[in-house]
């Protein structure tokens, strides 16, 4: 899928420490810290974290073909899937594409049927909640696992 001179695309393994250093790169912007043996630790298997669960995860490039952004669709269980490492670099932020990236995700884990669709976040990544509670999410602490977020989401699909 192409749009604006931007590529979406499945992520490989050959994508894993480009992810991981995209991630990395935001977190630190954010003051928030990187995980690459925890929390971030399923950037280093795609395979394993991600597809063969059944779940998926998309990577946005630019026209060199550089990792602009992240997002993984992982299958939690009882029809529900986390939405996880949704992340943009700065050069691409505000031209649409974590609306696009969202709208990928939303469609994506109806169509492995999931039904309901979680996520974490952290206070400081203000303009990320505004997209989600734009896109139906409401905050659900409960669901709350990871150390670095203060912040829980949710939606029906």
């Amino acid at each position: 899928m192409k749009e604006s001179g931007y590529q979406l695309r499945r992520a490989t393994a050959a994508d894993s420490q480009a992810s991981l250093a995209l991630v990395t790169a935001v977190l630190l912007e954010f003051g928030l810290s990187p995980d690459a043996h925890g929390t971030d630790a399923d950037l280093a298997d795609f395979e394993a974290n991600y597809f063969a669960p059944g779940g998926d995860f998309a990577l946005l490039t630019d026209a060199t073909g550089a990792i602009v952004g992240t997002c993984g669709l992982a299958p939690t269980g009882n029809g529900a899937v986390e939405l996880r490492k949704m992340y943009l670099s700065p050069t691409v932020r505000g031209r649409g594409q974590g609306h696009r990236l969202l709208e990928w995700a939303l469609a994506r884990a109806r169509e492995l049927g999931f039904r309901r669709m979680t996520l974490e976040t952290a206070a400081v990544l203000k303009d990320a909640i505004a997209l989600y509670e734009r896109n139906g999410f409401v905050r659900d602490d409960a669901a709350r696992r990871s150390c670095r977020c203060d912040a829980a989401y949710t939606r029906d699909l």
